[in-house]
């Protein structure tokens, strides 16, 4: 079958790989209907050291079930599912506390254990504690918004949830790409009365705008604390979503929470310091946050996207067919798009 692999950063290839068949009685084989790129993968493209093998790309994923191991009992072949991008098992402690990315046998898709989604099928691990059904057929119109419950839209809402969002407060959101987009879905869905948008692309800003946001700050570093106080009467926000990851977009996060808030930081940290940690400290400010574990928010959020509620699928940009997905980690680093949807077919 055709997948996406790369080779080191910058060298991304569509190749032949063996089709993935059932390994383990737990596993299931997905054909994938949509996959598509995410922001964390351009860390990989950007710096990513060579390797003779290459890495299978991708961890978001809705699909149809093909095949089942004999010990998989809640899926079935012909299920329409969404695949969050860690597999679980669903029974060990952590799992039951709702915190699957932590889960003792546990993992990621998208490494050299576990190949990617960027390809027309994908064995998934531990189906049963990892693939959600989903009530619809594999060509329903709300596919898009249904792909980001894989990652994007429960990391936003995890990022939300991090920060204490709560009703009639002020959620600052740093960071305009999809996560930060499904960040101001998330706060608006969760009451916020006043969403900050910290970014400066046009187009992303419209969509915040469109998906609930009430104010943009599209400087950087002290002047957008500066401003971000401005438009708080000198306080901070409540609540602050740190969706990118980056030293001086951390710092910035705390710098703008007001003394008893919370930062929910869902943007892969690049550093292994926390920067601002003695401003956190003296203004008691909550710093929380990690992988998001997006299996325990889809029953949350699916009725809300079935509904039409919310429409986290906006954040799609472009469609491309696996043999263009190249050009499409391109456009993505190059801010062409916001996030690219990936249809194998």
């Amino acid at each position: 079958m055709r997948a996406t692999v790369m080779y080191a950063a910058g060298d991304v290839r569509i190749e032949n790989v063996p089709y993935p068949e059932i390994v383990e009685p737990t596993d299931a084989v997905v054909r994938v209907a949509r996959a598509c790129i995410c922001g964390s993968d351009l860390w990989p493209y950007n710096s990513l050291e060579r390797s003779e093998s290459g890495v299978v790309m991708g961890h978001e994923a809705v699909g149809v079930v093909e095949a089942v191991g004999g010990d998989v009992r809640t899926v079935s072949v012909g299920d329409v599912v969404v695949m969050p991008f860690a597999f679980s098992d669903g029974t060990c402690i952590f799992c039951h506390d709702g915190l699957q990315t932590a889960c003792v046998h546990g993992g990621f898709f998208g490494n050299a254990e576990v190949p990617g989604a960027q390809a027309e099928a994908v064995r998934v691990p531990l189906a049963d504690g990892t693939l959600y059904v989903l009530p619809v057929a594999e060509d329903d119109a709300l596919m898009p918004s249904l792909l980001t419950l894989s990652d994007v839209m429960g990391t936003g809402h995890h990022a939300a949830v991090a920060a204490n969002v709560q009703r009639g407060q002020t959620v600052a959101v740093v960071g305009d790409g999809a996560v930060g987009l499904c960040g101001v879905i998330a706060a608006k869905r969760l009451g916020a009365e006043q969403i900050i948008m910290l970014g400066r692309h046009a187009d992303r800003i419209a969509l915040a705008r469109e998906f609930g946001a009430t104010d943009v700050v599209s400087e950087r570093g002290a002047e957008a604390v500066e401003k971000v106080h401005e438009l708080t009467d000198g306080y901070g926000a409540h609540s602050v979503l740190e969706c990118v990851g980056l030293d001086q977009s951390t710092q910035t996060a705390i710098e703008i929470a007001r003394p008893g808030g919370a930062v929910g930081r869902v943007g892969v940290p690049q550093d292994e310091a926390m920067p601002a940690s003695q401003p956190a400290f003296f203004h008691n400010i909550t710093v929380r946050g990690g992988p998001a574990p997006v299996r325990a928010y889809i029953e949350e959020l699916l009725p809300d996207v079935l509904e039409g509620r919310i429409e986290p699928g906006r954040v799609f940009d472009r469609v491309v067919g696996l043999d263009e997905v190249p050009d499409g980690y391109r456009a993505m680093n190059d801010r062409e798009s916001i996030k690219v949807m990936v249809n194998p077919t």
